[in-house]
């Protein structure tokens, strides 16, 4: 194979592969309408985001939109990764998808092109300190960038934790530049609010973000006027790195004679997303697919995606139509002052542009809110062609599919991201799963994929009727329409491979907290999804944790917060520790999963390290100290009740485990402390018509949700009371967007809310605790993938997004398949 470099700089290119001349093999749909151009059910749910092609942290694209052509599709951290959508009718083009990238040429440029100068302030000012009036002579004249001095453009050092900087930047126009296409752009770490002549244009909340646009509409033009003009900025660090910069620029790109087509549907289920267009005479479908089937390995691992389309005429004539996607070397870049290359080549018959860095860091960077900037990003030409444009901002990858002079016709395009490596543990380095240690290369797998394409496609929609079947058995459409938007969330925040010495291993990164590797503390809280239909999955999360204190590594009594920050997994990184918490969620999930299997092969080996971590929780676990748990964010509260549950069932756990392996002595030991720490906890705990948040609490409450293992296991730990005044209780408790957390605030963590939920006694009172927490994610403002720690009376995100949490959703349909076995 001879590839052809095109540096990005380079504008001047345009190569066509004809895949028609150059593919061996035809892979077209067949000729008969199949069956799953069509969603198996028609969905309500409007999503806050729409997951368009995902498989794992790094190759994760979304719309936060209510139509595909609002924006410019987004990684998950809302870095654009752009993908535009054409579709050509009779010669009028149609825009179904993404938005035209800008090309913006700088009104008052950001400290990249010139270190600008404004006045500056780190005290709070008046409350009129945005307004174009304010006396600002007296502050500081400070020049451009603000922030961590590591940090690119940075002039002047602000970087103190929970520290603050207000900004007023003046800025003159001409009435010529108020007619124009006007942008703002700002970069900023962390919270960030944006104001033209004193009116707020932007709110990010707690979040860190690189060249953010905003288009001014007549709206926010109008805030706008002819000469001075004061543009300001408040900026929030609270840990971490810091950065402040902004500016204004129009848009000088040429004016497109395109059309918007008018989306009419769109349905998101397990593994595909159905959008319906109408583009003039002919009406587009649209299907984005992950081939994420729970128990196929090759599947789920494989980075690859399937973008189907079909086109029929809504007049009963022919029509000459064509679609064109876009993409850009965007995909591939965590910063886009990355220099990249697009390149050309074929192998194993596939034919495809692929892009990335220049540099290609592998492995270099890890964290959390990054993007990847090593590895490719690859289109193939199957079914269609592929070029390159030479756009003003950077290359173009364009793949178009020619349908001909047609009344109906449909096909498929693929695109994928070959990371090279994908992960370190323990210092060896692996690809992904579908790999095979290097078997497979990436053209091989597009190959397989598109011969299996017909096949692979109806596996998908089984596994969309399965999820969704499953959700409307256990709690009614809503709860089935919530499982179904959220199945590749889940899954997209993992990534599979298997070990130099073949244990197959499912890593989680702990997606906007701290960017985690098999953070125990998500691996609980997601555990429902993958012991309801893969427990091997849950084992291949929980493995590295158990290997690393056999292999002495961890010495501690109880279990590691985690081992790693991805994509480097090669110990614990967190700085804190949670000893009650940790040590009670993996003893629970291993006792959870040595029932599924019936046997208790699976902890066999870490016996040893299991009975620690049970004395520890004997010990410890009754009346917790001021340790650090799961539900610590309005802050740490020693005698937590929550926590001192999540012990009890944990000894209980390792009683079963025993009794399983046959040791009864043991097991009667451990039952009996767990018995003893119950009955102790009902008297401490109880306060009144409910039970309080902490032991030396009164007048306090908080979810209980650590409960759920008593009930499941059918141990009676608990008197009935305990579930019967909890539950009376909280449904008291409830607000418009949920069941807070605990008394101290209105926020919660929907994950949690599932959890309490699924111990409801009927159906009918599950979906009292389950119909706030869908009404949330239907009318968040928070366009985001869907955030599990919200308000529960405003629905805003608090923080966090994208995160595995959201497995516990199932919690209440693994109960119910429990129930059966």
């Amino acid at each position: 194979m001879k590839d052809s470099l095109f540096p990005s700089n380079l504008l001047s290119m345009k190569r066509t592969i004809v895949a028609a001349l150059l593919l061996c093999v035809s892979f077209a749909v067949r000729a008969q309408r199949p069956e799953f151009f069509r969603p198996y059910a028609s969905t309500q749910l409007r999503l806050p985001a729409v997951p368009i092609i995902v498989n794992d942290p790094y190759f994760s694209i979304w719309s936060p939109y209510d139509r595909l052509t609002d924006g410019v599709t987004r990684h998950w951290t809302n870095d654009p990764k752009p993908i535009l959508g054409l579709l050509r009718v009779d010669g009028q083009e149609y825009r179904f998808m993404g938005e035209r990238e800008a090309v913006l040429q700088a009104v008052a440029p950001m400290a990249d092109e010139e270190r600008w100068e404004g006045r500056v302030a780190y005290q709070q000012p008046s409350d009129d300190w945005a307004q174009p009036d304010f006396d600002d002579s007296r502050w500081a004249v400070e020049r451009a960038a603000w922030g961590s001095p590591d940090l690119a453009h940075i002039s002047h050092r602000w970087d103190a934790l929970e520290s603050d900087i207000f900004i007023r930047r003046e800025v003159n126009l001409s009435a010529e530049q108020l007619a124009e296409d006007l942008w703002l752009k700002y970069s900023h770490d962390d919270v960030f609010q944006l104001y033209v002549n004193g009116t707020l244009v932007a709110n990010t909340g707690e979040t860190w973000v690189n060249n953010e646009l905003l288009q001014l509409d007549a709206r926010l033009k109008a805030l706008l006027r002819p000469g001075r003009n004061i543009i300001a900025a408040h900026c929030h660090n609270t840990t971490g790195g810091a950065y402040a910069d902004y500016g204004l620029f129009t848009n000088v790109a040429p004016k497109a004679q395109t059309l918007l087509a008018e989306q009419k549907s769109v349905d998101v289920l397990a593994c595909n997303t159905y959008y319906t267009f109408k583009a003039g005479p002919v009406e587009l479908d649209l299907v984005f697919s992950a081939p994420m089937l729970i128990d196929d390995y090759d599947l789920l691992s494989t980075p690859v995606n399937y973008i189907s389309h079909q086109v029929r005429s809504t007049d009963g004539r022919p029509h000459d139509v064509a679609i064109e996607f876009q993409t850009s070397p965007l995909q591939a870049v965590n910063s886009s002052e990355q220099p990249t290359v697009v390149e050309e080549g074929s192998a194993d018959g596939v034919h495809y542009l692929r892009t990335g860095t220049v540099e290609q860091p592998i492995l270099a960077k890890k964290g959390d809110g990054i993007c990847i900037d090593w590895g490719y990003l690859y289109l193939p030409a199957t079914n269609g062609e592929v070029s390159v444009l030479a756009t003003p901002n950077r290359p173009t990858l364009s793949y178009i599919h020619r349908y001909g002079r047609v009344k109906e016709g449909r096909s498929f395009l693929m695109m994928g991201y070959d990371e090279v490596q994908d992960i370190e543990y323990m210092f060896h380095r692996y690809k992904a799963y579908w790999a095979h240690d290097g078997q497979v290369t990436i053209t091989q797998a597009f190959r397989q994929m598109a011969e299996r394409y017909t096949a692979i496609m109806q596996r998908l929609r089984q596994w969309d009727k399965t999820i969704y079947d499953d959700g409307l058995k256990a709690g009614g459409r809503e709860y089935a329409e919530m499982l179904s938007g959220n199945y590749r969330l889940v899954m997209a925040a993992h990534k599979l491979f298997r070990d130099k010495d073949g244990q197959l291993l499912w890593f989680s990164k702990e997606n906007n907290s701290n960017g985690s590797v098999n953070t125990v503390d998500l691996t609980y809280p997601e555990s429902p999804l993958f012991l309801a239909y893969n427990p091997e999955l849950q084992k291949a999360m929980m493995t590295s944790i158990l290997v690393y204190s056999r292999s002495g590594r961890w010495t501690k009594p109880f279990a590691a917060h985690d081992i790693g920050t991805y994509p480097i997994a090669d110990g614990q990184t967190y700085g804190a520790d949670m000893p009650v918490e940790e040590a009670g969620n993996m003893l629970t999930l291993c006792a959870m999963l040595c029932k599924l299997d019936g046997n208790t092969l699976y902890v066999d080996p870490y016996w040893e390290i299991l009975t620690t971590w049970v004395n520890y929780l004997a010990e410890n676990g009754q009346d917790p100290d001021n340790q650090l748990c799961t539900d610590d964010f309005a802050g740490h509260w020693a005698h937590n009740c929550n926590l001192s549950l999540k012990a009890i069932c944990g000894v209980a756990g390792y009683a079963e485990m025993a009794r399983m392996k046959g040791d009864v002595a043991t097991a009667d030991h451990y039952l009996g402390v767990a018995r003893s720490m119950a009955r102790q906890w009902e008297e401490q705990a109880l306060d009144g018509d409910h039970y309080r948040l902490a032991f030396d609490r009164p007048g306090t409450w908080s979810q209980k949700y650590n409960i759920v293992w008593d009930k499941l296991w059918n141990l009676g730990l608990f008197s009935p009371k305990v579930y019967e005044r909890e539950l009376r209780y909280y449904l008291g408790q409830q607000h418009t967007y949920g069941l807070p957390l605990d008394c101290r605030r209105t926020y919660t963590k929907s994950d949690w809310i599932m959890w309490t939920a699924a111990l409801s006694p009927t159906q009918s009172m599950f979906r009292q605790f389950m119909l706030p927490v869908y009404r949330y994610i239907h009318e968040t403002p928070s366009r985001v993938p869907l955030s599990d720690w919200h308000e529960t009376d405003d629905g805003r995100s608090v923080a966090f997004k994208a995160r595995s949490v959201i497995g516990g959703y199932w919690m209440r349909v693994f109960a119910d398949k429990w129930a059966k076995q």
